[in-house]
C-alpha cells in the first residue's frame, strides 16, 4: 500500500525534512497536484438520486498521500463505508479516525474475506494494483484502483484483463484524474459528437518538478524510486485515450538522464532516466506526443488536441465546419461542462477530479454501466508507457504496442 516500513518511514521523513521537503505530517495540499482544486461545472445539471440504495464499501490505503480518503467515497450518499485498511497500525488508526469508520482490517487480504463488503477502492502501492484488483474481483467485489493499472510487469496486465473479463458482472475502474479535468471532459464529449473529426495530433504532459538529488515521495518498498518515468504515464496518455477511447499502435521514445554523473545512478530496475518523451502512432493514424518529466518547471497534468476541423487547448477552436458542428451539438443539448456532484461529495484535488471519480465508480455499480475508465481504457493508458520505456532503453527504437479492445 502507499505505506512505508517503520524504519523506511522514519528515514524518509528525516531526509525530507532535512531537504526542506514534505513530511507525512503535513497536509497533502503541499504535494503538487493536491492543490489543484479549481473546477467548473454546470449548476443546472443538478444531481438527482438514482436510488436510495447504499453500496457497502471498503477502502484500502492511507499512505504518504493519504489517498484512500481523497475521493469522498466515505461521504457519498449512496455509500455505506464498512471498513478501512492499511498495513501500518498508526496509519490505520488515523484513517479510521478521519473516515470516520469503526471497522478496520490490517490488510486487504483480510478485508476481502468480509462478505458484507460489495466494493473496494485500492489506494495501494502501484506495483500491486493489478494483483489487488484481481484479489478483489476473485472475492466477488467491485473494485477501483489508483493509477496506473499495473506497473513493470506485462504479465500483470494480461492477468488483470483475463480476470476482469471473467468477472464481467463486476465493475473494474481506474481512477485517472485527467479524465475529469474540465478540458478533457469537454474534449471527450465534443470528440464523440464528431466536432473535431479525427485527431491529427495530440499531446499529454505529466510534469512533476523534483529537486535534483532530493528523495522521492515516500512509498511502500520505495517503489517510486525504483521505476521508470513512463511506467506512470496515465495523467498524460489520458489526453488521447480518455478523449477517444482508442489506442496507441507503436512508439518511439527518448529518455534524459541527469547531466551530472553523480546523479546518474541506475535504480533497482536499471533505469537512469528522470524524464521520457514518447512519439506514438494512434489507431486513427494520427500522432501523439506524451511526456513524463521530473525536472524543474511548473507542475503539469495537461494536454491538447488538434483535429481535422477543430482543436482544444484550454478552449475550443475550429474552422467553419467545426464551429457549425460545435454550435449545433450545444443547441441540441450536449453538455460539455461537468455535472454537479451529490451533497457531501467535494471535487477535490488534481483539477477537481477526485469526487467525480469516486461518484462515477459508485454510480456505475448502481446503474450496471461502464465506468469512466474501464479495463480497456486503463490498459490502453498504461501499457504504452511500458513500451515507451523499452523504446527509450533501445535508443528510440520503434516498438509495436499490444492492443486491448472491447469485445463486440
Amino acid at each position: 500500500m502507499h505505506s512505508l516500513s517503520r524504519r523506511h518511514f522514519l528515514a524518509a521523513s528525516a531526509a525530507l525534512l532535512a531537504s526542506g521537503g514534505v513530511s507525512h505530517a503535513q497536509s497533502t495540499a503541499n504535494i503538487p497536484g493536491f492543490d489543484q482544486t479549481q473546477t467548473d461545472y454546470d449548476p443546472i445539471q443538478t444531481w438527482k438520486p438514482y436510488t436510495d440504495r447504499k453500496v457497502r464499501v471498503g477502502i484500502v490505503g492511507h499512505g504518504f498521500c493519504q489517498f484512500g480518503l481523497q475521493f469522498s467515497l466515505q461521504s457519498h450518499p449512496n455509500v455505506e463505508l464498512v471498513a478501512v485498511s492499511d498495513l501500518i497500525p498508526e496509519r490505520l488508526a488515523d484513517m479510521a479516525k478521519k473516515a470516520p469508520c469503526e471497522k478496520t482490517y490490517p490488510s486487504l487480504e483480510e478485508m476481502v474475506k468480509d462478505d458484507s463488503i460489495e466494493a473496494i477502492y485500492c489506494a495501494t502501492d502501484a506495483p500491486s494494483h493489478a494483483k489487488h484488483a484481481i484479489l478483489c474481483l476473485e472475492h466477488g467485489k467491485h473494485v477501483a484502483t489508483a493509477v496506473p493499472a499495473f506497473m513493470g510487469d506485462m504479465e500483470d496486465a494480461h492477468r488483470l484483463l483475463e480476470c476482469v473479463e471473467k468477472h464481467s458482472g463486476l465493475v473494474y475502474a481506474m481512477f485517472e484524474t485527467s479524465c475529469f479535468h474540465d478540458d478533457l471532459y469537454a474534449m471527450e464529449k465534443l470528440y464523440h459528437a464528431n466536432v473535431f473529426g479525427k485527431l491529427v495530433y495530440s499531446e499529454g504532459e505529466y510534469c512533476h518538478p523534483k529537486i535534483l538529488g532530493s528523495p522521492s515521495l515516500g512509498s511502500y518498498n520505495d517503489w517510486r524510486a525504483n521505476m521508470a518515468p513512463m511506467w506512470y504515464p496515465t495523467h498524460a496518455t489520458a489526453y488521447y485515450v480518455g478523449v477517444t477511447h482508442q489506442s496507441f499502435l507503436d512508439v518511439s521514445c527518448q529518455g534524459t538522464a541527469p547531466f551530472e554523473e553523480i546523479y546518474r545512478k541506475p535504480n533497482k530496475i536499471g533505469n537512469i532516466f528522470n524524464s521520457e518523451v514518447g512519439l506514438f502512432r494512434t489507431a486513427e493514424g494520427g500522432i501523439s506526443r506524451m511526456m513524463v518529466c521530473n525536472s524543474q518547471g511548473e507542475y503539469l497534468e495537461a494536454g491538447r488536441i488538434r483535429g481535422e476541423y477543430g482543436g482544444y487547448s484550454r478552449q475550443f477552436t475550429g474552422d467553419p465546419t467545426a464551429n457549425k458542428r460545435y454550435n449545433q451539438v450545444l443547441a441540441e443539448g450536449l453538455k460539455i461542462k461537468k455535472y454537479a456532484l451529490p451533497p457531501g461529495v467535494q471535487p477535490g484535488s488534481h483539477g477537481g477530479s477526485h469526487g467525480y471519480l469516486g461518484h462515477d465508480f459508485i454510480d456505475s455499480i448502481l446503474r450496471n454501466r461502464k465506468p469512466c475508465v474501464d479495463i480497456y481504457d486503463a490498459l490502453n493508458m498504461t501499457v504504452p508507457g511500458y513500451y515507451a520505456h523499452l523504446s527509450a532503453m533501445k535508443d528510440g527504437e520503434t516498438l509495436k504496442i499490444p492492443q486491448f479492445s472491447r469485445k463486440a
